[in-house]
């Protein structure tokens, strides 16, 4: 069986998608699964083993295009696929199928996708209240009415990294070898009320670096001024054992790196479901969004969060647009969480 899925355009639910992969392969496990989506994907996508290939989605997010995405059907008749997964819920995510003449296109039923989708679900959002749900619920061939019914556990995202690749990558930065990394995470893309104060992420990397670990901050180039912010606010000793990655690397690079980290602390971003998917200890700080909706899906990930709901918000009242509920979260509970996370595993002496 060939199967084209046409996958999601943000980090986090790019991860989410592959636990509908891996269920897929657990159904058909001589199934060929291809997965169109934004080039920037591919460093993701060819670390997950059910996908077979990466295909590039050359129009930008929000871009309509139908004329380039009948070009891009018309190409892919060639490939005889069996079935097409639409994972957005968008119309036109699902008019390259179409154009591509794939018997059975399958999908919720999202912005009035009538005739483009012919395995049509009606999603009861209540009945599936997590997205990695919804994903993996299509990849059943009889529908399937709520997430209670769904095998448990649930195929998780699991990223491999070779040993190897973590040794060279660590030392291409001029990583210290006789220090274990601690991970940061410190940007969000939807803005500062998403963000952990970088004031509360100095005083954590001060501490963790007493406790004997280097931090490595991640992110995106726009994160970078945050990241200098965190080393700014630490003591002139400390900073040595700090370094600011964020926009210095590809998306595959911090991968590996983010496989290297002893532990992992992030907000609620893309980079905190990769951290999940590579099974490190992880402490993920949530604010306004919500957990209830996008957890991050791994055994070793505790969430501190302080308020409940969800609030749409971007920016929050406090200085620099932190919101209240972030700033509330101390150091010193962070720092406690990833001391019980790390404590079956010896904690290095200061050096």
């Amino acid at each position: 069986m060939k199967i084209l899925v046409i996958g999601p355009s943000w980090v986090g639910d790019m991860m989410m998608s592959q636990s509908l992969y891996r269920t897929l392969k657990a159904e058909h496990p001589d199934a060929v699964i291809d997965v169109m989506a934004p080039a920037w994907c591919r460093p993701l996508l060819s670390r997950m083993p059910e996908v077979n290939q990466a295909l590039a989605m050359p129009l930008g997010h929000g871009a309509l295009g139908i004329g380039e995405r009948r070009r891009l059907g018309k190409m892919l008749r060639a490939s005889h696929y069996d079935r097409a997964y639409v994972l957005p819920n968008s119309f036109k995510s699902a008019l390259v199928p179409f154009f591509a003449g794939i018997k059975r296109r399958v999908g919720w039923r999202g912005e009035m996708r009538y005739g483009l989708l012919n395995d049509l679900r009606v999603l009861d959002k209540a009945a599936f209240p997590l997205m990695v749900e919804r994903y993996v619920a299509l990849g059943y061939d009889i529908p399937v009415a709520s997430a209670a019914q769904l095998p448990q556990p649930l195929l998780w995202p699991k990223l491999q990294v070779e040993e190897q690749e973590k040794i060279e990558t660590a030392a291409q930065f001029q990583l210290a070898a006789t220090r274990p990394i601690i991970g940061f995470c410190p940007g969000a893309e939807f803005g500062p009320a998403k963000r952990w104060p970088h004031y509360h992420y100095a005083t954590l990397a001060h501490q963790l670096i007493a406790d004997g670990f280097q931090i490595v901050l991640f992110g995106s180039a726009k994160d970078r001024p945050t990241g200098e912010e965190i080393i700014a606010a630490l003591p002139e000793e400390a900073r040595g054992h700090c370094r600011n990655l964020a926009g210095e690397t590809q998306l595959e690079q911090a991968v590996i790196l983010l496989a290297q980290c002893r532990a992992v602390v992030s907000n609620d971003s893309g980079l905190m479901h990769i951290a999940a998917a590579l099974d490190r200890p992880l402490v993920a700080l949530y604010g306004p969004s919500s957990p209830d909706f996008t957890p991050p899906l791994a055994r070793q990930a505790r969430i501190i969060r302080l308020i409940t709901g969800y609030h749409k918000v971007r920016k929050g009242d406090a200085e620099q647009g932190y919101h209240q509920s972030l700033i509330d979260i101390q150091p010193a509970r962070v720092h406690q969480t990833l001391s019980e996370l790390l404590a079956p595993q010896e904690v290095p002496c200061t050096s």
